[in-house]
């Protein structure tokens, strides 16, 4: 086993973590965690779409932590390296090693525990990994795209088990702390956002933190270019090609029905619990296209579609447009469907 797994981006620290009311829960557990490593919140499971500081507020704990205690033994690492450490273990008969390192440290930090799914073998080994670390007070901390028990397949003891400390969710940043975020981040590129600009950024990009911070370095990059001050139209044309080009807004309601219709199927079966193949794809491909003809947030076309997390709405659309690409039978039904809307 390596003898460190922490490589840190120097910037993800908690002063530079940008506080609201869709991250405050979140970032305060993770204070606890550096506070009183494995007496408070144990295990900390933290989720979120993707681009909404997950990772920035793992790797902070990591930051204060060591700051806190240097002789701390921390290991930060991604679900997919642990996987691959647990698979090369076996492969050279290393498995008391792998166990000993990872069942022994002081703070086990995993990102992107969601890749845990379809992986039998691997949640065995962190079952054990976990109830080792646990039954010894170590802190646990891990992070996923979806809540524990939204991951397919996990095994129901995992998804008990991460569900016994704190499970706190970070949602997409509200205006007031999109406009902190832009600020904060023009500030570390060594420029200040006029507020004008910062609220014009703030109201046409409200998907992710990853997308403002583009943002931000566009719009100083193109004004160092020209060498001139950053105004609206700076930032207008910064952001002018990536910015999304939604077709005409339809109704949510309006969407279902079409859905409902071309499916043969009842609208209120949509919003139902119905795992069902005959349900669940078009529920999917509703959600789908929820997300790409109208500006409702994943929140909101979750408590839409029968009170479901945002999280499976994010899954709901990266599954169908996945299938959009490679099933023609798919992206035909979408292409019809999309056209009898257009057709009223």
């Amino acid at each position: 086993m390596p003898e460190s797994r922490l490589f840190l981006n120097q910037r993800y620290t908690f002063s530079n973590f940008v506080v609201g009311p869709s991250n405050r829960l979140a970032h305060a557990a993770a204070l606890a965690c550096v506070q009183g490593p494995g007496a408070v919140y144990n295990p900390l499971f933290i989720h979120g779409a993707v681009g909404l500081g997950k990772t920035h507020l793992v790797q902070a704990i990591c930051h204060a932590a060591i700051k806190k205690n240097s002789g701390m033994k921390i290991v930060y690492l991604s679900c997919e390296s642990f996987v691959n450490d647990f698979i090369s273990a076996m492969q050279s008969g290393t498995l008391e090693n792998f166990r000993a390192y990872y069942r022994t440290v002081d703070m086990l930090i995993v990102d992107d525990i969601h890749f845990l799914a379809h992986k039998e073998g691997s949640q065995e080994e962190v079952f054990h990994t976990f109830n080792s670390l646990y039954n010894t007070e170590r802190q646990i901390v891990l992070s996923s795209d979806s809540p524990p028990k939204d991951i397919p397949t996990l095994e129901e003891r995992l998804v008990s088990r991460f569900k016994w400390g704190l499970v706190a969710r970070i949602d997409a940043p509200s205006f007031e702390t999109r406009v902190a975020i832009l600020k904060n981040k023009a500030l570390m590129l060594g420029r200040e956002l006029p507020d004008k600009v910062a609220h014009y950024l703030a109201e046409n990009i409200d998907s992710n933190v990853r997308e403002l911070e583009g943002a931000v370095i566009k719009v100083t990059g193109l004004a160092s270019v020209e060498k001139s001050e950053i105004t609206i139209d700076t930032a207008r044309t910064a952001v002018s090609d990536s910015a999304p080009r939604k077709e005409k807004q339809y109704k949510i309601e309006e969407i279902r029905d079409a859905v409902a219709e071309y499916f043969n199927v009842k609208a209120s079966d949509l919003h139902a619990r119905k795992r069902n193949k005959s349900i669940v794809v078009p529920r999917q491909i509703c959600m789908y296209l929820a997300r790409k003809l109208t500006d409702y947030s994943l929140e909101e076309i979750g408590g839409f579609m029968g009170g479901r997390d945002h999280s499976t709405v994010l899954y709901a659309e990266d599954k169908i447009a996945a299938k959009y690409k490679n099933s023609h039978e798919i992206s035909v039904t979408i292409d019809e469907i999309v056209q009898s809307l257009k057709n009223g």
